[in-house]
């Protein structure tokens, strides 16, 4: 059975895989996809004699250690994690490392029907199932000096703490890999992806940072529901307006400037009926008044009666000189 690759190449889970959002980075995709392996804890990692590379004896999985990240192949495509139990992200075929293509099928513990014949010791026959056009992208693959000694990664031990509900999910994952983990890829595509996660991972001053507001996008406030409890509750205790403070300037201002009081418009005349009536009313009143004014006044009452009596007898009392 041939697998044929295209331009582009369509990259498709199947089995028991979960497919998350389309987050694609070069080569590896981002941690997004749950393929089935629940590890109960850090799995036993053996070398594999004459590769850099870690194979499990115990795990149920094709499942290898390279380069600094685990790598599962299952249902036809390979995934790799910088965890022991993911999240995992999906690897092109035309992506894979190197030396992951070249691990002997006797090390695949779950190995596809099409590796049936080949030779065990021996790297899987790769181009044959791809096709060409990735056996011409990729040629040379399976050809390397084998007199050279290739350095194994050292293993992210620090993970073995944490299992079961410990288990960090994928911000915690960056974080802790950035703190404990300091091993450099040899990997082109390896170590690009290692420089998204750190990136993508929060540093301790991001995290102390208070978040600040979207000046681009500000958040429409939303209108608020009345509450008939609240507004009875104001209607009844009405806010008292505090006192304003003292303006010394200002009341020395209006003290030099005093406010002119505009002059005020005069009622408008009565109507003729009522214009008579009052004009009749002081006449008939007149001769009261008048009486009144002349007891409050002796001397106007005494108008036309002579002089008095009292000065006619001092003036009769007068001594001759």
């Amino acid at each position: 059975m041939r697998y044929r690759l295209g331009a582009p190449m369509m990259m498709i889970v199947v089995g028991a895989v979960t497919a998350a959002p389309a987050q694609v980075s070069i080569g590896i995709g981002l941690p997004s996809v749950s393929i089935g392996i629940n590890l109960g804890g850090y799995p036993d990692l053996v070398p594999m004699p004459g590769y850099p590379v870690y194979y499990s004896p115990r795990v149920d999985s094709n499942y290898f250690f390279y380069d600094g990240m685990y790598w599962v192949y299952q249902g036809d495509e390979w995934y790799a994690s910088s965890w022991y139990n993911g999240p995992w992200g999906q690897v092109e075929p035309y992506y894979v490392p190197e030396f992951v293509l070249r691990i002997p099928v006797r090390y695949y513990r779950r190995p596809p029907e099409f590796f049936y014949g080949w030779q065990r010791d021996a790297a899987p026959r790769w181009g044959e199932h791809w096709g060409r056009p990735w056996e011409e992208r990729r040629s040379g693959w399976d050809r390397w000096d084998r007199s050279v000694t290739y350095r194994r990664a050292e293993l992210p031990v620090y993970q073995r703490q944490y299992a079961g509900d410990r288990y960090p999910g994928i911000d915690q994952q960056r974080e802790l890999h950035s703190q404990n983990y300091h091993y450099q890829p040899k990997n082109a595509v390896v170590r690009e992806h290692y420089q998204q996660q750190k990136i993508q991972a929060p540093t301790p001053r991001e995290r102390a940072r208070p978040s600040e507001p979207q000046q681009r996008n500000p958040r429409r406030e939303e209108p608020q529901q009345r509450n008939p409890r609240q507004e009875e509750f104001q209607q009844r205790n009405p806010r008292r307006e505090e006192p304003q403070p003292r303006n010394p300037r200002q009341e020395e201002f209006q003290q030099r400037n005093p406010r002119r009081e505009e002059p005020r418009r005069p009622n408008p005349s009565p109507a003729p009926e009522q214009r008579g009536h009052e004009i009749q009313r002081p006449e008939a009143l007149r001769g009261q008044e008048r009486g009144r004014e002349d007891r409050g006044n002796p001397r106007e009452s005494n108008r036309g009666q002579g002089p008095e009596p009292k000065r006619d007898r001092e003036k009769g009392e007068e001594r001759p000189h």
